[in-house]
């Protein structure tokens, strides 16, 4: 990939791709005649790509949903890229492209930009790459887990929440949600798997279970509707059911469209030739996401007394090893023979490190945040430390 010289071609250009590979830069034109005009303003025209980060964010804050987003969208280009690309290669086998993957990312643009903090010392760039890395892993195990969960599994995993939320995305009225949900709420209660509770392929009720269900409905809903309506059958009910967990899948894992996909009929253009406008609000990440996240904007001191603290509590070779990963930059091997030692040293050393740092990160998260740990937000917390290593040794190596 050509990597991009000029600061107006860094703030107003956007990548071209191909399934698998980078096809070359294409212009946004808009975005070129603002960066000459803006440059044109300054009385010595600033060449530093982080005087134009900085001034383009501070402008976001005030105007998110201006061309100076877009020019921020041009600068994370190549982040992005690698990030996917990245991701990528590690997935044994997947349905999306690098081209599909980067376009997931990029679409989380807006995110990144609401919880950077320049003056908390973070590279864009660094920051950038942590953010788009983790929503994009997030977003494809997610999607790999909703795909293969049967609709039963979905309905016994999502929460009332997300329920209503899906059905209102759907366009149900309060009238019918309210049925809706009591309809959910005694499938739970009445429909208990036969497999372990984890098992993502959880079969349809028996018609004994379906009958018991509906009894229970029926039941409920003269005391618990606010319009009753009429008595369900078996097979209405399950109807019922089905267009929740639709709704669900609907609203949780809206469909990722390809940036070749053809826009229209004809020679209507593909989706990637609007690249700076694609913009799309997603839930995955929430599916099953903890209410008790890390406020990043007022947390980050806190979180760097931690880990400042939990660094000099490292013996000295598993700090020097890690110094120098993150310092220099050098693979495993490299640091292997560096040191004088064996590859899987390095790598085991390596991993007791960063495991030691996270939990102290996470007991402090625990104690101090009262947040309750679960696998999802253990990985969002790793997202933080990695950030934070990232951040903290490429300013110490200056």
């Amino acid at each position: 990939m050509q990597m991009r010289q000029s600061i107006i071609e860094l703030f107003s250009t956007f990548l071209e791709l191909d399934a698998s590979r980078v096809i070359g830069w294409a212009t946004d034109a808009r975005l070129r005649r603002h960066m000459i005009k803006s440059l044109s303003q300054l009385s010595q025209p600033e060449q530093s790509e982080d005087f134009w980060v900085y001034y383009w964010y501070k402008l976001w804050l005030d105007t998110p949903e201006s061309l100076v987003r877009d020019h921020l969208s041009a600068y994370l280009q190549e982040v992005c890229y690698w990030a996917a690309r990245k991701t990528v290669t590690g997935i044994s086998s997947s349905q999306y492209t690098l081209s599909d993957c980067f376009q997931m990312a990029i679409i989380r643009v807006d995110k990144v930009l609401k919880g950077y903090k320049p003056n908390m010392g973070f590279s864009l760039k660094n920051y950038s790459s942590a953010i788009f890395s983790s929503e994009l892993k997030e977003m494809l195990r997610q999607q790999n887990e909703i795909d293969i969960c049967t609709n039963w599994r979905l309905l016994k995993k999502v929460t009332q929440k997300r329920l209503i939320e899906s059905l209102k995305n759907a366009g149900q009225s309060a009238e019918a949600i309210e049925r809706y949900v009591l309809a959910w709420k005694c499938y739970q209660e009445l429909c208990a798997p036969s497999q372990p509770s984890g098992t993502r392929k959880l079969q349809k009720p028996s018609e004994a279970t379906w009958q018991s269900i509906a009894q229970l409905y029926n039941s409920l809903r003269l005391t618990q509707l606010t319009t009753p309506g009429a008595e369900l059958n078996p097979e209405s009910l399950e109807k019922w059911l089905t267009s929740c967990a639709k709704a669900v899948r609907t609203y949780l894992y809206p469909n990722m469209t390809s940036l070749n996909a053809k826009i229209g009929e004809d020679d209507g253009g593909e989706l990637q030739d609007i690249l700076p406008q694609l913009k799309q609000e997603s839930y995955i990440s929430e599916i099953i996401a903890a209410e008790e996240q890390l406020d990043r904007q007022s947390q980050q001191a806190q979180i760097g007394d931690v880990l400042v603290k939990a660094l000099k509590e490292l013996d000295e070779e598993a700090l020097n090893i890690i110094q120098i990963y993150y310092t220099q930059k050098l693979t495993q091997q490299q640091i292997a023979k560096e040191l004088g030692v064996k590859q899987y040293t390095v790598s085991r050393r390596l991993t007791k490190a960063r495991d030691t740092l996270l939990l102290k990160l996470a007991t402090w998260s625990q104690e101090s945040m009262h947040i309750s740990l679960n696998p999802s937000v253990l990985n969002y917390i790793n997202t933080v430390l990695e950030e934070w290593l990232q951040v903290h040794y490429s300013r110490n190596s200056i």
